[in-house]
């Protein structure tokens, strides 16, 4: 493998792949350094409906499995690494990994995603895409007709328990506090639903445990409650329990992007660790502000957070490289 990159993509989830297509048909050179999670949250999904051209679906593994081969077919390359660090002092730029192998590049797609937050709790893991999900537009059309769990009390939580009032029975949101932290037109969505007998909020209560098997997905959640709210760090004798049966629970605490080997460069971050882009229209929408890094996917897009999406970013990201390089020759 070479040292030496027209462009080094970081992170190999829709949007770094859609990069790596494009990058390499447009003869760039790119190599698609992996990551700790290769293929992203989109690998956590067992089926995948709404992604363009799949009137069937198709798992979230079988897509970024062709996506990989696709992109390879026309000439990237890829390896498996985490990026310790970015040194952008000067070009080319160096990208050291925590093996301390390093990769040279003229330039640089950041696409290495945010990451849910989840909540540790008994089942969480075994039911992740089988009945669990952090992606309510994502899977809340599997499971119609059912009654259904949201985490949270941000606007996130808000708005994934209205969308998924078009398809559960009944949407019970649990709240950790005796108010939410969402913005005034998100609680005024929900107080709608919940007068409409839509949505049931269970407030000063967390979700401790989720049941159920991946054969037949999730079955109830175990919910405790305190009238001072954040009932896990009360003593179990002084919270109350209950059991609801559910179909799905969604997690909607939350992203962390994965922008830790950014810190210490020049590419701005906003207070949550969010890549800022130029934006815009035209050309160089998604341009860092290090000339020659570039940003795709829900490492900068927090309001969007789909598979299309993402990989349409890989994509602006890949021609605005291309005319970048095309430009500094």
């Amino acid at each position: 493998m070479n040292t030496m990159y027209d462009v080094v993509i970081i992170g190999s989830g829709c949007a770094g792949l859609s990069a790596g297509i494009y990058a390499a048909r447009g003869d760039n050179n790119p190599l698609i350094i992996k990551g700790d999670e290769p293929g992203g949250q989109l690998t956590l999904t067992t089926d995948v409906a709404n992604f363009p051209g799949f009137p069937d679906g198709i798992t979230g593994s079988e897509l970024i499995n062709n996506m990989e081969e696709q992109a390879v077919q026309f000439g990237a390359e890829t390896t498996n690494g985490i990026v310790r660090d970015v040194d952008e002092s000067e070009r080319p730029f160096v990208i050291t990994l925590q093996d301390d192998t390093q990769y040279e590049a003229d330039a640089i797609i950041v696409a290495s995603g945010a990451s849910a937050r989840t909540l540790g709790i008994p089942g969480e893991d075994e039911l992740m895409g089988y009945g669990v999900s952090t992606c309510a537009t994502c899977d809340g059309a599997f499971f119609r007709g059912e009654d259904m769990v949201v985490v949270g009390g941000g606007d996130a939580a808000c708005e994934e328990a209205s969308f998924l009032t078009k398809f559960a029975d009944t949407v019970h949101l649990i709240h950790r506090r005796d108010e939410l932290r969402a913005e005034a037109h998100w609680q005024s969505k929900l107080t709608e639903h919940v007068e409409n007998g839509e949505v049931e909020i269970h407030w000063n209560s967390e979700v401790t445990e989720v049941t159920g098997s991946q054969s037949d997905g999730v079955n109830s959640v175990r919910v405790i409650s305190h009238t001072d709210g954040h009932p896990t760090e009360k003593p179990e004798s002084e919270v109350s329990d209950k059991t609801l049966g559910v179909g799905a629970m969604f997690v909607a605490i939350g992203h962390t992007p994965n922008t830790e080997f950014l810190e210490d460069t020049r590419v701005e971050l906003d207070e949550n660790g969010y890549i800022t882009v130029a934006g815009g229209v035209g050309q160089n929408k998604t341009e860092t502000t290090v000339d020659g890094i570039f940003a795709a996917g829900d490492v900068f897009d927090f309001h969007y957070q789909q598979a299309v999406t993402a990989a349409g970013t890989g994509v602006q990201a890949a021609l605005d490289v291309d005319a970048f390089i095309s430009e500094s020759d």
